[in-house]
């Protein structure tokens, strides 16, 4: 059976940052790299309001991106 490992882990937070002449959402998004991989959900969301507080635009999606490493 295969197992799966985590190698790395990214927190993305996206920024809405209005409507482009067209009429379309423009979206910006601020990484954060060397994310503890043991990070639960919980901790990653108080650190994301965290971060979105000190922001002028307004949060709109949390986002934790994984790299893994699966294993024979």
């Amino acid at each position: 059976m295969a197992s799966q490992v985590i190698l790395d882990s990214q927190l993305s937070l996206v920024f809405d940052m209005g409507m482009d002449e067209e009429g379309k959402v423009i979206l910006k998004r601020k990484n954060y790299n060397n994310v503890k991989t043991t990070a639960t959900p919980d901790e990653l969301l108080q650190v994301a309001q965290a971060l979105a507080s000190l922001q002028t635009e307004t949060l709109s999606a949390i986002e934790r991106n994984d790299s893994n490493q699966i294993n024979p």
